[in-house]
Protein backbone atom coordinates (compact mmCIF):
# COMPACT_ATOMS: atom_id res chain seq x y z
CA UNK A 1 0.00 0.00 0.00
CA UNK A 2 1.52 3.30 -1.03
CA UNK A 3 2.18 5.86 1.99
CA UNK A 4 -0.19 8.86 2.04
CA UNK A 5 0.75 12.26 0.60
CA UNK A 6 2.60 14.78 3.49
CA UNK A 7 2.68 18.44 3.09
CA UNK A 8 5.83 20.31 3.58
CA UNK A 9 6.10 23.69 4.95
CA UNK A 10 8.66 25.58 2.83
CA UNK A 11 9.61 29.27 3.89
CA UNK A 12 9.73 31.82 1.28
CA UNK A 13 9.65 35.36 0.35
CA UNK A 14 5.74 35.54 0.37
CA UNK A 15 5.79 33.58 3.76
CA UNK A 16 5.73 29.40 3.86
CA UNK A 17 4.03 27.39 1.33
CA UNK A 18 2.50 23.99 1.89
CA UNK A 19 4.20 21.26 -0.80
CA UNK A 20 2.54 18.75 -1.55
CA UNK A 21 5.18 15.28 -1.58
CA UNK A 22 3.34 11.84 -2.54
CA UNK A 23 4.43 8.95 -1.58
CA UNK A 24 7.35 10.15 0.96
CA UNK A 25 8.42 6.54 1.67
CA UNK A 26 8.85 5.55 -2.44
CA UNK A 27 12.79 4.84 -2.50
CA UNK A 28 14.69 6.49 -5.00
CA UNK A 29 18.02 5.08 -3.77
CA UNK A 30 16.51 1.80 -2.77
CA UNK A 31 20.32 0.26 -2.56
CA UNK A 32 20.67 3.21 -0.53
CA UNK A 33 17.47 2.88 1.93
CA UNK A 34 17.02 6.68 0.72
CA UNK A 35 13.34 7.73 0.31
CA UNK A 36 11.71 10.57 -1.56
CA UNK A 37 10.82 12.62 1.59
CA UNK A 38 14.57 12.17 2.67
CA UNK A 39 15.36 13.61 -1.23
CA UNK A 40 13.24 16.51 -0.16
CA UNK A 41 14.91 16.78 3.40
CA UNK A 42 18.07 16.79 1.78
CA UNK A 43 17.20 20.04 -0.59
CA UNK A 44 15.41 22.14 2.80
CA UNK A 45 18.87 21.11 4.26
CA UNK A 46 20.79 22.85 1.44
CA UNK A 47 18.27 25.21 0.37
CA UNK A 48 20.03 28.06 0.35
CA UNK A 49 23.08 26.85 -1.79
CA UNK A 50 20.84 25.13 -3.97
CA UNK A 51 18.44 28.27 -4.92
CA UNK A 52 21.53 30.59 -4.99
CA UNK A 53 22.55 28.05 -7.79
CA UNK A 54 19.01 28.49 -9.63
CA UNK A 55 17.36 31.13 -8.67
CA UNK A 56 16.07 33.63 -11.93
CA UNK A 57 17.57 30.81 -14.16
CA UNK A 58 15.85 28.85 -16.64
CA UNK A 59 16.11 25.45 -15.36
CA UNK A 60 16.02 21.61 -16.83
CA UNK A 61 14.36 19.40 -15.00
CA UNK A 62 15.92 15.87 -14.83
CA UNK A 63 13.23 13.35 -13.51
CA UNK A 64 13.70 10.12 -11.92
CA UNK A 65 9.94 9.16 -11.29
CA UNK A 66 10.88 5.46 -10.71
CA UNK A 67 14.35 5.95 -8.48
CA UNK A 68 17.57 5.41 -9.25
CA UNK A 69 17.04 1.51 -9.62
CA UNK A 70 19.40 -0.91 -11.29
CA UNK A 71 18.80 -1.19 -14.93
CA UNK A 72 17.44 2.28 -15.00
CA UNK A 73 18.95 4.47 -17.48
CA UNK A 74 18.43 8.01 -18.86
CA UNK A 75 16.72 9.25 -22.34
CA UNK A 76 18.59 10.46 -24.61
CA UNK A 77 17.86 12.30 -28.01
CA UNK A 78 18.43 9.40 -29.70
CA UNK A 79 16.69 7.05 -27.54
CA UNK A 80 13.44 8.11 -25.91
CA UNK A 81 13.08 4.50 -23.81
CA UNK A 82 14.61 5.53 -20.72
CA UNK A 83 13.39 5.28 -17.36
CA UNK A 84 14.35 8.94 -16.64
CA UNK A 85 13.95 11.98 -18.76
CA UNK A 86 14.80 15.68 -18.95
CA UNK A 87 11.86 17.97 -18.89
CA UNK A 88 12.70 21.19 -20.87
CA UNK A 89 9.11 23.33 -20.43
CA UNK A 90 7.40 23.80 -17.56
CA UNK A 91 4.88 20.63 -16.34
CA UNK A 92 1.55 21.27 -16.88
CA UNK A 93 -0.07 21.86 -13.91
CA UNK A 94 2.93 23.26 -12.18
CA UNK A 95 1.88 25.28 -9.20
CA UNK A 96 1.12 29.04 -9.83
CA UNK A 97 4.37 30.07 -7.74
CA UNK A 98 6.05 28.01 -10.46
CA UNK A 99 7.39 30.72 -12.39
CA UNK A 100 9.07 30.76 -16.03
CA UNK A 101 11.50 31.70 -18.10
CA UNK A 102 11.58 32.04 -22.31
CA UNK A 103 14.64 30.24 -23.53
CA UNK A 104 15.21 30.11 -26.92
CA UNK A 105 16.71 25.99 -28.80
CA UNK A 106 19.97 26.34 -31.06
CA UNK A 107 16.91 25.88 -34.09
CA UNK A 108 15.15 28.85 -33.24
CA UNK A 109 12.08 27.23 -31.51
CA UNK A 110 11.35 28.92 -27.91
CA UNK A 111 10.30 27.21 -24.86
CA UNK A 112 9.21 28.28 -21.60
CA UNK A 113 11.46 26.65 -18.86
CA UNK A 114 11.25 26.15 -14.91
CA UNK A 115 12.57 29.60 -13.17
CA UNK A 116 13.14 29.14 -9.79
CA UNK A 117 12.54 32.17 -7.51
CA UNK A 118 11.97 30.49 -3.77
CA UNK A 119 13.00 27.31 -2.69
CA UNK A 120 9.45 25.70 -2.86
CA UNK A 121 9.64 25.20 -6.44
CA UNK A 122 12.98 22.87 -5.65
CA UNK A 123 10.81 20.87 -3.22
CA UNK A 124 8.24 20.50 -5.84
CA UNK A 125 10.40 19.53 -8.07
CA UNK A 126 11.73 16.85 -6.06
CA UNK A 127 8.20 15.42 -5.66
CA UNK A 128 8.25 15.01 -9.44
CA UNK A 129 11.59 12.63 -9.22
CA UNK A 130 14.15 15.56 -9.93
CA UNK A 131 17.55 15.17 -8.54
CA UNK A 132 19.64 17.39 -10.56
CA UNK A 133 18.89 20.47 -11.58
CA UNK A 134 20.51 21.90 -15.33
CA UNK A 135 20.17 25.56 -14.68
CA UNK A 136 20.95 27.79 -18.08
CA UNK A 137 24.23 30.16 -17.21
CA UNK A 138 21.62 32.85 -18.10
CA UNK A 139 19.25 34.78 -15.80
CA UNK A 140 15.96 35.36 -17.15
CA UNK A 141 16.31 38.82 -17.78
CA UNK A 142 19.16 38.53 -20.41
CA UNK A 143 18.42 35.39 -21.38
CA UNK A 144 20.67 35.28 -24.65
CA UNK A 145 23.49 36.69 -22.69
CA UNK A 146 25.71 34.43 -20.40
CA UNK A 147 26.73 36.13 -16.94
CA UNK A 148 29.15 32.61 -15.53
CA UNK A 149 31.70 31.03 -17.82
CA UNK A 150 31.36 27.15 -16.98
CA UNK A 151 34.32 25.23 -17.60
CA UNK A 152 33.68 21.53 -17.67
CA UNK A 153 37.61 19.25 -16.50
CA UNK A 154 35.98 16.43 -18.02
CA UNK A 155 38.76 13.07 -17.14
CA UNK A 156 39.13 10.88 -20.32
CA UNK A 157 40.02 7.07 -19.97
CA UNK A 158 43.12 6.86 -18.43
CA UNK A 159 43.04 10.13 -15.88
CA UNK A 160 40.78 10.56 -13.06
CA UNK A 161 39.78 13.47 -10.56
CA UNK A 162 43.72 13.75 -8.93
CA UNK A 163 44.57 14.70 -12.92
CA UNK A 164 41.49 16.98 -13.10
CA UNK A 165 42.58 18.81 -9.99
CA UNK A 166 45.97 18.96 -11.89
CA UNK A 167 44.90 21.13 -14.38
CA UNK A 168 42.45 23.33 -12.27
CA UNK A 169 45.71 24.75 -10.35
CA UNK A 170 46.56 25.49 -13.62
CA UNK A 171 43.50 26.88 -14.61
CA UNK A 172 42.99 29.21 -11.66
CA UNK A 173 46.81 30.36 -11.95
CA UNK A 174 45.79 31.45 -15.71
CA UNK A 175 42.54 32.76 -14.58
CA UNK A 176 44.49 35.09 -12.19
CA UNK A 177 46.90 36.27 -15.01
CA UNK A 178 43.83 37.27 -17.03
CA UNK A 179 42.13 39.02 -14.28
CA UNK A 180 39.42 36.58 -13.36
CA UNK A 181 38.40 34.51 -10.78
CA UNK A 182 36.99 31.00 -10.71
CA UNK A 183 35.10 28.85 -8.55
CA UNK A 184 35.38 25.38 -8.11
CA UNK A 185 32.77 22.09 -7.42
CA UNK A 186 32.86 18.34 -7.69
CA UNK A 187 30.71 17.70 -11.12
CA UNK A 188 29.44 14.30 -9.09
CA UNK A 189 31.18 12.12 -10.61
CA UNK A 190 34.78 11.88 -11.25
CA UNK A 191 35.24 15.62 -12.77
CA UNK A 192 35.53 18.97 -12.01
CA UNK A 193 33.58 22.10 -12.74
CA UNK A 194 34.95 26.17 -12.71
CA UNK A 195 32.38 29.08 -12.39
CA UNK A 196 33.59 32.38 -13.46
CA UNK A 197 31.10 34.91 -13.38
CA UNK A 198 30.95 37.32 -15.74
CA UNK A 199 29.37 40.57 -16.85
CA UNK A 200 26.44 39.70 -19.35
CA UNK A 201 27.40 41.35 -22.10
CA UNK A 202 28.06 38.66 -24.35
CA UNK A 203 26.14 36.66 -26.22
CA UNK A 204 26.70 32.41 -26.02
CA UNK A 205 29.12 32.46 -29.68
CA UNK A 206 31.08 34.76 -27.60
CA UNK A 207 31.38 32.55 -24.53
CA UNK A 208 31.85 29.73 -26.21
CA UNK A 209 35.06 31.54 -27.81
CA UNK A 210 36.25 32.75 -24.50
CA UNK A 211 36.10 29.20 -23.09
CA UNK A 212 37.80 27.68 -26.00
CA UNK A 213 40.64 29.95 -25.72
CA UNK A 214 41.23 29.69 -22.38
CA UNK A 215 41.39 25.68 -22.93
CA UNK A 216 43.72 26.39 -25.79
CA UNK A 217 45.81 28.15 -23.82
CA UNK A 218 45.50 25.16 -21.16
CA UNK A 219 46.33 22.81 -23.57
CA UNK A 220 49.57 24.89 -25.04
CA UNK A 221 50.83 24.88 -20.82
CA UNK A 222 50.06 21.50 -20.37
CA UNK A 223 49.94 19.35 -23.70
CA UNK A 224 50.61 16.40 -21.83
CA UNK A 225 47.42 16.70 -19.40
CA UNK A 226 44.86 18.66 -21.63
CA UNK A 227 43.09 18.47 -24.61
CA UNK A 228 39.71 20.51 -26.43
CA UNK A 229 39.61 18.04 -28.91
CA UNK A 230 35.92 17.27 -29.40
CA UNK A 231 36.83 13.85 -31.12
CA UNK A 232 37.41 11.09 -28.54
CA UNK A 233 39.40 9.40 -30.62
CA UNK A 234 41.97 12.25 -30.73
CA UNK A 235 41.82 13.01 -26.22
CA UNK A 236 44.19 10.52 -25.58
CA UNK A 237 44.98 10.36 -21.23
CA UNK A 238 43.92 13.72 -20.42
CA UNK A 239 41.45 16.21 -19.62
CA UNK A 240 39.05 17.38 -22.03
CA UNK A 241 37.88 21.33 -21.84
CA UNK A 242 34.25 20.45 -22.96
CA UNK A 243 33.77 23.92 -24.26
CA UNK A 244 30.54 22.55 -25.96
CA UNK A 245 29.09 23.15 -22.48
CA UNK A 246 28.69 27.24 -23.50
CA UNK A 247 26.95 26.55 -26.50
CA UNK A 248 23.19 27.75 -26.15
CA UNK A 249 21.14 25.00 -24.58
CA UNK A 250 23.98 22.91 -22.92
CA UNK A 251 23.53 23.13 -19.26
CA UNK A 252 25.79 21.08 -16.09
CA UNK A 253 24.37 20.43 -13.04
CA UNK A 254 24.16 22.31 -10.35
CA UNK A 255 25.61 23.17 -7.23
CA UNK A 256 23.61 20.52 -4.50
CA UNK A 257 22.36 18.76 -7.33
CA UNK A 258 22.53 15.13 -6.26
CA UNK A 259 23.83 12.68 -9.15
CA UNK A 260 21.79 9.50 -10.14
CA UNK A 261 24.79 6.89 -9.13
CA UNK A 262 24.87 4.31 -7.04
CA UNK A 263 25.99 6.00 -4.08
CA UNK A 264 23.96 9.10 -4.70
CA UNK A 265 26.97 11.57 -5.09
CA UNK A 266 26.52 15.08 -5.11
CA UNK A 267 28.22 18.16 -6.96
CA UNK A 268 29.84 19.91 -4.47
CA UNK A 269 31.26 23.51 -4.20
CA UNK A 270 35.09 23.37 -2.83
CA UNK A 271 37.11 25.81 -1.27
CA UNK A 272 40.72 25.96 -3.84
CA UNK A 273 42.52 24.85 -0.06
CA UNK A 274 40.82 21.52 -0.25
CA UNK A 275 41.17 20.72 -3.46
CA UNK A 276 44.16 18.31 -3.37
CA UNK A 277 42.64 16.34 -0.27
CA UNK A 278 38.80 15.99 -1.63
CA UNK A 279 37.19 12.81 -3.17
CA UNK A 280 33.99 13.05 -4.63
CA UNK A 281 32.88 10.00 -3.09
CA UNK A 282 33.05 11.81 0.16
CA UNK A 283 30.22 13.82 -0.80
CA UNK A 284 26.53 12.52 -0.97
CA UNK A 285 22.90 13.17 0.24
CA UNK A 286 24.16 12.13 3.36
CA UNK A 287 27.08 14.02 4.02
CA UNK A 288 26.37 17.70 2.67
CA UNK A 289 24.03 18.24 4.93
CA UNK A 290 26.48 18.40 7.49
CA UNK A 291 29.27 19.75 5.66
CA UNK A 292 26.69 22.69 4.52
CA UNK A 293 25.78 23.91 7.92
CA UNK A 294 29.06 23.74 9.02
CA UNK A 295 30.93 25.36 5.71
CA UNK A 296 28.22 27.25 4.40
CA UNK A 297 27.75 28.21 0.65
CA UNK A 298 31.11 28.45 -0.98
CA UNK A 299 29.48 29.37 -4.51
CA UNK A 300 28.06 32.56 -2.77
CA UNK A 301 30.95 34.74 -4.01
CA UNK A 302 29.69 33.46 -7.97
CA UNK A 303 26.54 35.31 -7.56
CA UNK A 304 28.66 38.47 -6.05
CA UNK A 305 31.57 38.64 -8.84
CA UNK A 306 31.47 39.80 -12.23
CA UNK A 307 34.50 40.12 -14.52
CA UNK A 308 34.92 41.23 -18.57
CA UNK A 309 35.38 38.76 -20.99
CA UNK A 310 37.41 40.76 -23.03
CA UNK A 311 40.65 39.77 -21.31
CA UNK A 312 39.63 35.61 -22.88
CA UNK A 313 38.80 37.34 -26.11
CA UNK A 314 41.49 39.28 -26.89
CA UNK A 315 43.61 35.95 -26.17
CA UNK A 316 41.15 34.76 -28.91
CA UNK A 317 42.18 37.00 -31.33
CA UNK A 318 45.77 36.28 -30.54
CA UNK A 319 45.61 32.69 -30.90
CA UNK A 320 44.32 33.23 -34.75
CA UNK A 321 43.14 29.30 -34.48
CA UNK A 322 39.07 29.19 -35.71
CA UNK A 323 36.77 27.92 -34.44
CA UNK A 324 35.78 23.96 -33.30
CA UNK A 325 33.13 22.01 -33.97
CA UNK A 326 29.79 22.34 -32.21
CA UNK A 327 27.44 19.47 -31.05
CA UNK A 328 25.79 17.17 -34.17
CA UNK A 329 22.24 18.56 -33.03
CA UNK A 330 23.39 22.24 -33.96
CA UNK A 331 22.63 23.55 -37.66
CA UNK A 332 26.08 24.34 -39.06
CA UNK A 333 27.57 27.64 -37.67
CA UNK A 334 29.50 30.75 -38.76
CA UNK A 335 33.32 30.04 -38.94
CA UNK A 336 32.74 25.94 -38.06
CA UNK A 337 34.97 23.48 -39.13
CA UNK A 338 34.08 20.05 -40.69
CA UNK A 339 32.00 18.43 -38.53
CA UNK A 340 32.89 14.85 -39.12
CA UNK A 341 35.07 12.44 -37.26
CA UNK A 342 38.48 12.79 -38.37
CA UNK A 343 39.32 8.99 -39.19
CA UNK A 344 36.19 9.03 -41.11
CA UNK A 345 37.03 12.45 -42.87
CA UNK A 346 37.44 11.92 -46.49
CA UNK A 347 40.92 13.90 -48.18
CA UNK A 348 39.93 17.36 -49.71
Amino acid sequence: MATPAVEVEVDGPHGPRAVRVSSPDKPYFPELGITKRQVVDYFLAVGDGVLGALRDRPTTLERWPGGVVEGAKLSTRQDHSGDAFYQKRVPKGAPDYVETARITFPSGRPADEVCPTELAVVVWAANLGTLTFHPWPVRRDHPDHPDQLRIDLDPQPGTDFSDAVAVAHEARALLAELGMAGFPKTSGGRGLHLYVPVEPRWDFVEARRAVIAFGRELERRLPDRVTTSWWKEERGARIFIDYNQMARDRTIASAYSIRPTPRALVSTPLDWDELDFARPEDFTIRTVPERFARVGDLHARVAQEAFSLEPLLELSAEQGAGDLPYPPEYPKMAGEPKRVQPSKARPD
